[in-house]
């Protein structure tokens, strides 16, 4: 069957075009494409798919914006393919991403979630190693290719998040069950990881690198990041998390939740880009997080 990909889209109209021939220019052909729009002001990205003669590419648009959390919903709703991606529209793929996930997903068709290598790219598109992916990727990331699962993976999971969420293939039926969590706009991913290896799944981790995760400031989630609004929502995501692995019984994975060490260190390399653009209630929030004390 093929791969599902499912892009929700607010954003630059210009990277979403290019995300769209990352797909398009795939060696293995069994994939289809739906991009949904959450209403975005801007024309000429559905004239973009008016003009693009590809039956393998859906396009669509919500009649009224339902926000990031809503969007991520509304896709994985849609989804009616055994293998999903939620692929981000400012993201690529590289030429053998598709190939190389459906042939992990025969090898592995019990699992949850298939994570591919990654690498990173700035706006411009050149291959990049910022500090917090430098630690996610050769200090966190397990090495080679293997299958995780339970307590172990957990802890390694909120000790540090080394997966690139929008690199992921899902097997859609565990992802409908479970679905994304209301309320979430920033660790919606993580949580549904989450939710799913607490639901018994399983994540193959492959070496191949085939997929190009965009990192720049111009994202949704680094605005956040700079104010530190996404770091009250992860204080009390974390939290949680380390309440459910307590109670089932996974008690390195319930420290690792309490300790969240690299959302502390990622807050701490934003702490002065803050400081230095004076926002300061941003700054003061990331300070907290950085030394692990609740908002006041």
């Amino acid at each position: 069957m093929p791969l599902q990909i499912v892009v929700p889209f607010y954003g630059d109209p210009g990277l979403l075009r290019r995300t769209v021939a990352s797909v398009r220019a795939q060696t293995d052909p069994e994939w289809t494409l739906t991009v949904v729009d959450d209403g975005y002001p801007d024309p000429s990205v559905a004239a973009f798919f008016a003009d693009l003669d590809d039956p393998r590419v859906r396009y669509l648009r919500n009649p009224v914006n339902l926000g990031a959390n809503g969007n991520y919903r509304h896709c994985l709703a849609l989804a009616d393919q055994d293998w999903l991606v939620m692929l981000g529209a400012d993201d690529e793929l590289l030429p053998h991403y598709v190939a190389t996930v459906r042939a992990a997903a025969a090898a592995h068709p019990t699992a949850a979630v298939i994570q591919p290598g990654v690498q990173v790219i700035d706006g411009d598109g050149a291959v990049v190693l910022p500090l917090l992916d430098r630690v996610k990727l050769r200090l966190l990331r397990p090495a080679g290719t293997t299958v995780l699962s339970g307590g172990a993976l957990t802890a390694s999971l909120l000790r540090g998040n080394w997966l690139y969420f929008p690199a992921l293939a899902f097997r859609r039926e565990p992802a409908q069950r479970i679905g994304f969590r209301t309320g979430l706009d920033v660790v919606q991913d993580l949580a549904l990881v989450l939710d799913l290896i607490a639901d018994g799944g399983s994540l193959v981790v492959l070496d191949t690198v085939c997929f190009s995760y965009r990192r720049h400031l111009a994202s949704d989630s680094s605005g956040r990041a700079l104010d530190g609004t996404r770091f009250d929502e992860q204080r009390r995501f974390f939290r949680e998390a380390a309440d459910r692995a307590e109670a089932l019984g996974w008690r390195p994975a319930a420290r690792a939740g309490r300790r969240h060490l690299l959302s502390r260190l990622h807050a701490l390399t934003l702490l002065p880009v803050a400081v230095r653009a004076r926002r300061w209630q941003g700054a003061a929030t990331l300070a907290r997080h950085v030394v692990g004390r609740p908002a006041a």
